[in-house]
């Protein structure tokens, strides 16, 4: 049997629940590098894969009670889904994120970790993954509902290669709020919005998951 090392990312993500939660402890990114394996995606991070190996064995002996199993969900079930968890949410929390980020800027704008540029970058965001998500919503998403899975190749790859786009706004997302770090004595305002981002980019992730290592990968191989 394969090693875990030797096993993508994206595949050990998509076949053992809670793998997700722990790549996301480590850094490592499941969902646009998800064809990287454990071995190789630690080793680039600096990590030592073989620390990671045995939590990621003590989830294959657990069984979490009432979490869906997404990979042998039908494909309109999983879309369902999406829809609702995911692209329902983001469409609710950008417009509250940039207004918090533009808060935070006019009032502290001469603060030394003020993530200047944050509500421009957030904007883009929201514009960007807007216009994916109507792409999936209009185009992707009703031919996979009918089977189509033969016809949506080409769709699939654009919307893998928008993911990879998200995937950079989230790096840049953490270059400029250094990793959603506060500074000592931030206001409520700071605080909620440094929350609200972090949310986020666990939300994007997982989104980005259920599409790239589940959704399509079940379409292009007729599952």
């Amino acid at each position: 049997m394969e090693s875990l090392l030797d096993q993508p990312l994206g595949q050990i993500a998509r076949q053992l629940a809670g793998a997700t939660a722990v790549f996301r402890e480590y850094g490592l990114d499941f969902c646009c590098n998800g064809s990287h394996s454990l071995r190789e995606a630690a080793h680039g991070a600096g990590l030592d894969a073989q620390a990671i190996v045995p939590r990621l064995r003590a989830l294959q002996s657990m069984t979490e009670s009432g979490q869906q199993d997404w990979a042998a969900a039908a494909p309109k079930a999983l879309i369902a889904h999406i829809l609702h968890r995911y692209h329902g949410v983001h469409r609710q929390q950008f417009p509250e994120l940039i207004r918090l980020a533009r808060r935070v800027e006019q009032v502290h704008g001469a603060h030394a970790q003020c993530p200047a540029g944050l509500s421009e970058h957030l904007c883009a965001m929201q514009q960007a993954l807007e216009s994916h998500m109507q792409k999936e919503e209009m185009i992707l998403f009703p031919l996979l509902e009918r089977g189509a899975g033969a016809m949506a190749s080409a769709p699939i790859r654009v919307m893998r290669m928008e993911h990879d786009e998200h995937s950079q706004s989230l790096r840049h997302l953490a270059e400029l709020t250094n990793d959603m770090t506060l500074p000592s004595a931030a206001c409520v305002t700071w605080n909620a919005l440094y929350t609200g981002l972090r949310t986020m980019r666990e939300d994007l992730m997982q989104h980005i998951h259920l599409e790239n290592n589940i959704l399509f990968e079940n379409a292009q191989n007729g599952t």
